[in-house]
């Protein structure tokens, strides 16, 4: 198989699908291994690099998407790149379509086989393509966090850790998943005082034993989010509804009893976001104002730390992506149930439940289609 690798395109995206360690385990399987020059050349890898394990370098993303039947990104397809796919061509990429009506009806007008990383699953039960750069979104949203309340950058001037003598500032964790216990870890680690919400008490009661009581858990309610939102410093967006949109926990009136200068991140924002106040940003221009309030709403968080990153997400999809190209696209999902659940659009149908649902589009079973 040829398995193409563009450069991502997304603003301030260095992330990059394969890392030379990567293409190398496809390539001593006999595949072939299409790089776009300076695809990693932001992280540190080099077209040499590519080149020393038998890659092959190209100048552009129109030959990647013209000649490789598999492309393996980091970043949902921008638009022109929607408009490069082809017909039958496996895509392996986050793609978080619920919120994204342009975006899905371009893979659907494609005929490609788009598979998201956020949707695979595993035997027991998680996300393991998801869970990797969970980890750093939730332990980067406290470190942006804590410098979002810096006055110079219109936060209320608060330490997170406190010092002698001064109270440390208030943590609020929606959602007590993967991204939840990480930014919990570090807040508690700054020394923080943390609260992380959860309408799981099974969830609620694994955190407690694994923090040993150091943070609060709180079932998640109307009532115990808006009242603890109000009396929060920083509160971190973490909910998780598999491949759906996420639901608006924050609304604009709880913003007006929050102290100015609090700072939300809205770690959900991939989704659509959690915050009713919430809408995309980048990292060349990474925060707004609503009410006072400083919103944090960066769609590609783990970028910023590109290298920990990339390399953290290809030791979870090298094992897919090795499976698709060994077997071809339709018996490695034909096999693996796990793999399957990340088929979202197959050939101009919707093939996931919740994205179909999210934008009003017709639902295929993935398993149908791929019997026939």
């Amino acid at each position: 198989m040829i398995i193409g690798v563009p450069k991502e395109i997304k603003n301030h995206e260095y992330r990059v699908g394969l890392t030379p360690a990567s293409a190398q385990e496809l390539l001593s399987n006999g595949h072939k291994v299409l790089v776009e020059t300076q695809a990693g050349t932001g992280i540190g890898f080099g077209d040499h690099d590519y080149q020393k394990v038998g890659a092959t370098i190209v100048q552009t993303a129109a030959e990647i998407f013209n000649q490789a039947d598999m492309i393996i990104k980091v970043k949902e397809p921008q638009l022109s790149e929607c408009k490069m796919l082809r017909p039958d061509q496996v895509l392996f990429t986050y793609l978080h379509l619920a919120p994204d009506l342009e975006q899905t009806k371009g893979l659907m007008e494609s005929g490609c086989i788009a598979i998201a990383y956020e949707t695979v699953t595993d035997s027991r039960g998680g996300l393991p393509l998801l869970a990797p750069m969970s980890e750093v979104a939730g332990r980067m949203s406290i470190q942006v966090g804590a410098y979002m309340l810096e006055k110079g950058q219109g936060g209320a001037g608060v330490l997170l850790g406190g010092v002698a003598g001064v109270e440390p500032g208030r943590v609020l964790v929606l959602g007590g998943g993967v991204v939840g216990a990480n930014a919990a870890r570090i807040a508690m680690g700054m020394g923080a005082e943390v609260t992380i919400v959860d309408r799981n008490p099974r969830r609620l009661n694994e955190l407690d034993w694994e923090f040993s009581g150091r943070i609060k858990t709180i079932f998640s309610t109307r009532s115990s989010v808006e009242k603890l939102v109000s009396k929060s410093d920083l509160v971190i967006g973490a909910v998780l509804v598999v491949g759906a949109a996420a639901p608006r926990l924050v609304t604009r009136d709880m913003l007006k009893k929050m102290r100015p200068g609090s700072v939300l991140v809205d770690v959900a924002i991939d989704q659509g976001g959690c915050f009713e106040t919430s809408r995309p940003t980048t990292h060349a221009e990474p925060s707004y104002v609503v009410d006072d309030i400083v919103h944090y709403c960066v769609t590609n968080m783990p970028g910023a730390v590109a290298r920990t990153s990339t390399m953290a997400l290809n030791n979870a999809t090298l094992p897919f992506a090795l499976a698709l190209a060994q077997k071809g696209y339709r018996q490695a999902l034909s096999e693996d149930p796990h793999l399957l659940n990340g088929l979202n659009v197959y050939k101009g149908k919707v093939t996931y439940q919740a994205v179909a649902e999210a934008l009003d589009l017709d639902y295929t079973e993935p398993s149908q289609l791929l019997a026939a």
